[in-house]
């Protein structure tokens, strides 16, 4: 099965939508979540990794933080 992909983001970050993209580009499914708008999940995403910045990328529990789809594609691999 798939290791659950969440992208914690907000509408205004460029770097978010280009994580969507290329997530999209290669078929790998994902819940986003809009910090901008859920307090909640930005608690959750700045306790599991004490950053703000978006994208968060979380594969399992395993976080990349920023655009870094090579590092996402590692995370997706070893967890397959």
């Amino acid at each position: 099965t798939m290791t659950e992909i969440q992208v914690f983001s907000t509408p205004s970050c460029p770097y978010c939508t280009k994580i969507k993209e290329w997530l999209d580009e290669n078929d790998y499914e994902y819940t986003e979540h809009n910090v901008a708008e859920d307090e909640e999940k930005a608690k959750e995403m700045m306790n599991k990794t004490g950053q703000r910045g978006v994208p968060q990328t979380f594969v399992g529990d395993e976080a990349i933080v920023g655009f870094q789809p090579e590092k996402v594609e590692e995370a997706i691999q070893n967890q397959q």
